[in-house]
């Protein structure tokens, strides 16, 4: 193969790679010199001069020259005279003679392995390159193509072609992509797996929502208003906390906007999920108050250990406080890092109809059980029923087959 081919060659393959021209020559003259170790074992009187705009390639022999009846020469780093005159004819004993070695001399097996090192020698340097940005890039939204959807991922291609993943389990439930769409998530981790890059995308994380914000609100990006914390279900609901540095600005307002113009954007990305944004302080029982939104609170109890709070309601806010499967007291128990017991206050004329309280069932279930439950706020049937089983295992000191026993009997009593 002739030597411009070889390097014409490589060099349109790693343009097309966004190689650089100094990592390009670098990469070059390493495979040269490996060839040159391979044929005469040592490259160390060689040199290897390149040119990538006219494709040339020039390598060098450096050898003494030595007298014809010398005996026992070293051919690498020696040359006679005679054979050194038949290069250039007044050469003499004791100069320095530079021989041009042609590709070929090679031989085709080695330069056909040249070619193959190169070409490996990018796709390792584009992996590592890929690496390197993306993992700058991790916790920032990026917008790629819907390439392939497969049942345990999705494959998204970015500008470059480079190939991301988007999980399953990183998808928000009611996401529905199909080839060729345009997909937004943001950067979750990276990893060399194999020698190969990684990119997980995740759409499910809460600092995508940040990062909608920051995108969608101009005082969240220019730093006027802080998101203290984010917490979701994703797809259903999440609770975000703000907080503004400047007081001539409502954080709540802003990032809502006018008629929800600016929320209603991310709602949409989000497959409509429910976001409650909420004004952060530092008062404690109000902060609770706003956390449990819509519900309205008549007074909060915090544990003087500060791992739980006690908060007290009217009976016809204890389902909105609770929320539907136990979300919204699941999502303000995470953003207040507590874990919050939903007490029920009664008026004066106020009874329990439609509903039994768990006293009425000592016959079946064990007072103990009955008690576990009423720890946490928890004062009838229907106020156990409204909490998914996972919550009251972890709520409580109930096994799971004990919680699995009670919301049997509690289904069957409303049956």
């Amino acid at each position: 193969m002739n030597s411009s081919v070889l390097i014409e060659s490589f060099a349109d393959f790693a343009k097309l790679k966004n190689i650089d021209r100094p990592t390009m020559i670098r990469i070059l003259e390493d495979v040269f010199r490996s060839m040159i170790k391979k044929k005469y074992e040592s490259d160390e009187n060689f040199d290897v001069i390149i040119n990538i705009d006219e494709g040339d390639l020039e390598i060098l022999h450096y050898r003494e020259i030595v007298p014809d009846d010398m005996e026992d020469i070293d051919e690498n780093i020696q040359i006679k005279l005679s054979k050194a005159q038949k290069i250039e004819s007044d050469f003499e004993v004791g100069e320095e003679v530079a021989e041009e070695i042609q590709l070929e001399d090679f031989g085709r097996r080695l330069v056909i392995t040249a070619r193959q090192t190169l070409v490996q020698k990018v796709r390792d340097l584009e992996k590592d390159l890929i690496f390197d940005k993306y993992k700058d890039l991790v916790g920032e939204i990026i917008t790629g193509e819907v390439y392939q959807v497969l049942g345990r991922e999705i494959i998204v291609v970015d500008g470059d072609q480079n190939e991301l993943s988007l999980p399953k389990y990183e998808q928000i439930f009611k996401d529905r992509f199909r080839k060729g769409d345009t997909i937004r998530a943001i950067v979750h981790s990276v990893e060399m797996n194999n020698n190969s890059p990684k990119i997980i995308l995740s759409r499910t994380s809460p600092k995508f929502l940040e990062k909608l914000f920051e995108s969608e609100v101009p005082e969240v990006f220019e730093g006027l208003i802080t998101i203290k914390k984010v917490v979701r279900t994703p797809g259903e609901r999440a609770k975000v906390s703000v907080e503004s540095y400047d007081d001539r600005i409502d954080p709540v307002g802003a990032c809502v906007g006018i008629n929800g113009s600016r929320i209603h954007g991310i709602v949409r990305e989000l497959q409509n999920e429910n976001i409650d944004v909420i004004n952060y302080t530092e008062n404690m029982e109000l902060y609770i108050s706003r956390a449990l939104s819509p519900a309205k609170i008549n007074r909060v109890v915090v544990e003087e250990d500060k791992s739980r709070v006690a908060v007290y309601l009217d009976r016809d806010q204890v389902s909105k406080a609770i929320g539907k499967n136990g979300q919204n007291i699941k999502l303000a128990s995470k953003l207040i890092d507590l874990e919050i017991d939903v007490f029920r206050e009664l008026g004066q004329n106020e009874d329990f109809e439609e509903d039994v309280e768990l006293t009425e069932f000592s016959d079946v279930i064990d007072n103990w059980m009955l008690e576990e439950l009423q720890k946490i706020g928890l004062d009838t049937a229907k106020s156990v029923l409204a909490l998914e089983r996972e919550d009251l295992v972890r709520r409580t000191d109930l096994e799971e087959e004990s919680v699995d026993y009670i919301l049997d009997i509690f289904k069957r009593e409303f049956e």
